[in-house]
């Protein structure tokens, strides 16, 4: 709780696994390498204490894989405007969560994921690879969420 009373929500940004790279093959039919599923298994099990109630995921193959591989005790919903966001559609989406979800992932694609996380806690930080996450603590309200109301508590780059 913040000093205001409002319950503060919790985000994990994640960028989705290492991706292969086949000749011919569409970018949204993409899978992960062998080290991208290891990466993801392992970001799962660092976010699985956060005790997640939702993810919401991308529909590309890659990031639908993520998403399934971190292992996490939570639904996945997949929402297409996730792929090739811009932070501000991003924020959108955040704003239609769910009220009585408190800790939420996010499983997208680079650059809008990196600029949301920037975006949200007014950091700098230049990397944002394949199977990296943020957690990111919210002092408001999922429909109040702007640039500059979280607080990045956490970082993980595989």
């Amino acid at each position: 709780m913040t000093s205001q009373g409002v319950a503060v929500k919790t985000l994990i940004v994640v960028r989705h696994a290492k991706a292969e790279h086949v000749a011919g093959l569409a970018d949204r039919e993409r899978g992960l390498t062998a080290r991208g599923e290891r990466n993801a298994r392992e970001a799962g099990d660092l976010i699985r204490p956060l005790e997640p109630a939702l993810i919401v995921s991308s529909p590309a193959v890659r990031t639908r894989r993520t998403a399934e591989l971190l292992g996490l005790d939570a639904p996945i919903e997949l929402d297409g405007g996730i792929y090739e966001a811009y932070p501000d559609e991003l924020l959108e989406l955040l704003r239609r969560t769910d009220p009585e979800v408190d800790t939420l992932v996010l499983v997208g694609h680079n650059p809008g994921v990196h600029e949301l996380v920037l975006s949200l806690t007014g950091t700098q930080d230049d990397r944002f690879p394949p199977g990296a996450f943020a957690v990111i603590e919210l002092a408001a309200p999922w429909e109040e969420v702007v640039p500059r109301t979280g607080r990045l508590v956490r970082t993980h780059h595989p």
